[in-house]
């Protein structure tokens, strides 16, 4: 039998991934850390953009953390917010203001079930790490938004994890242990290729601390990011091979007695088409600091 893994080792599988988010329903609010801190900084972004949205589609919206502060500041608009998994979808309705109704929508964002050229905005904090294929998801996003109305999301970068893989490989099966991340210019190439215009894209690099690996693994596997590749290994990891991991990533470990585990965070914005674009889809995008944004 063909084993898919092989081909593409680094690949999300699919299946796997919504029965992850599934289970995160239930306690993910408990490591939400770094999706509350990242979702507030895009959040604030969107004043550097001066939109005045009416229709908005919060893709990956989780359990509405971030979803409901982005309905505080846009009290006017309607706003659905899509997730792979059901538990999710219900929780984050819950979490709505008063008096406002969030329209949920499972989907997976590769295919979402909805009108072409509706949305004004299209927010998405850190959904497209788990996308199955960029480009598809890129390519409904265009679909999706209205001729001028914008894309904000934030991802991860390649760097993020970087202790926990590089302790995976010194203790090394052979397989992926910890899911990998795309470039800030492959995601840029990407937009490029769904012909958003004008992409703009920067990353800052933040560093959370730990005391123990288990810990941080926990959180991991409650945000429904535990290990989804094709190429994971085909079994449960033995204790040896888990505690060698462990001794390799104490090398890390600080004088203040802290584990770091690096996130690099990419943030990109970009426009749906208007009917005479000026610039061309050629162009590369923008890269540049957040503070030059500001002038």
């Amino acid at each position: 039998m063909h084993d898919d893994r092989e081909g593409l080792p680094f690949a999300p599988d699919q299946n796997r991934l919504r029965r992850a988010f599934e289970r995160a329903a239930g306690h993910d609010d408990d490591a939400a850390f770094l999706l509350r801190e990242i979702g507030g900084r895009l959040l604030e972004r969107l004043d550097l953009l001066k939109l005045q949205p009416e229709v908005i589609l919060d893709v990956g919206c989780g359990t509405g953390v971030i979803t409901a502060q982005l309905m505080k500041k846009y009290r006017k608009a309607r706003v659905i917010g899509l997730e792979r998994a059901p538990a999710m979808v219900a929780k984050a309705r819950q979490r709505a203001p008063w008096l406002r109704t969030l329209h949920g929508l499972c989907a997976e964002p590769e295919a979402i079930p909805l009108a072409d050229a509706r949305f004004d905005l299209i927010f998405s904090n850190l959904a497209l790490p788990w996308t199955v294929d960029l480009d598809q998801t890129l390519a409904e996003f265009r679909r999706l938004l209205k001729p001028g109305g914008a894309l904000l999301f934030s991802t991860l970068g390649p760097d993020t994890l970087l202790e926990l893989r590089r302790s995976w490989a010194v203790a090394g099966d052979g397989c992926n242990h910890v899911n990998a991340f795309l470039d800030m210019h492959d995601i840029g190439d990407a937009l490029l290729r769904a012909r958003l215009a004008e992409p703009v894209m920067d990353v800052e690099r933040l560093t959370l601390t730990y005391t123990e690996v288990d810990r941080l693994a926990r959180d991991l596997g409650r945000l429904g990011a535990r290990n989804v590749t094709l190429g994971r290994p085909a079994g449960l990891t033995g204790k040896g091979r888990w505690r060698a991991m462990q001794d390799a990533y104490e090398r890390y470990r600080r004088p203040d007695g802290l584990l770091p585990v690096s996130c690099e965070v990419v943030y990109g914005h970009a426009w749906g088409l208007l009917p005479n674009p000026a610039r061309s889809r050629h162009e590369e995008p923008a890269v540049f600091p957040l503070s030059r944004l500001r002038r």
